[in-house]
């Protein structure tokens, strides 16, 4: 069975710098990825079709970028069964805390897991935990990566042990 694919829907293409994180990560795990420019505002009609076709047009997992108001997110999920994840973006407004506060604060039955302000890489870390529950290969991928930061910690702790002792 082919991986199903995740959609990054950012709120405006200025996003973009923020989210190139998440699609690096999501490519570096051999998972289809399309990113697309939505807004919860000024597109409403397109970004409701959209989620409203995602599990038909083949995706697992929708990850929704957006700052200050930050409806992105929860316009989405209201019209798909998908998990969605929110990435809030930090703007020049309140460093992002009113995006984070519009993207968690979502009422009953319109869930959105929602990442750190500016959180691209865990948000596919993320989505790909969540497709990983049904392939085997992504779960493995998955495990090697949590291994090689592990390995990267006790390197950086053996070079601090060099440091400490030369003291």
């Amino acid at each position: 069975m082919a991986v199903k694919k995740v959609a990054v829907i950012m709120g405006s293409d200025s996003d973009f710098p923020t989210v190139s994180a998440a699609i690096k990560r999501l490519k570096a795990l051999a998972i289809p990825v399309e990113v697309h420019v939505m807004s919860a505002h000024r597109t409403p009609h397109a970004a409701a079709d959209f989620a409203q076709n995602a599990v038909k047009n083949g995706f697992g997992v929708i990850i929704a970028a957006a700052g200050k108001a930050a409806h992105l997110g929860g316009v989405l999920a209201a019209h798909t069964t998908l998990p969605v994840i929110g990435i809030p973006i930090k703007s020049s407004t309140l460093d992002g805390l009113d995006a984070l506060l519009a993207t968690v604060q979502m009422p009953s039955g319109i869930p959105v897991a929602t990442v750190a302000i500016d959180g691209a890489d865990n948000a596919a870390i993320l989505a790909a935990q969540m497709l990983a529950l049904s392939d085997e290969t992504l779960a493995a991928k998955l495990l090697e990566m949590k291994q090689q930061m592990a390995d990267g910690v006790a390197k950086k702790d053996a070079a601090i042990q060099e440091k400490v002792a030369e003291l």
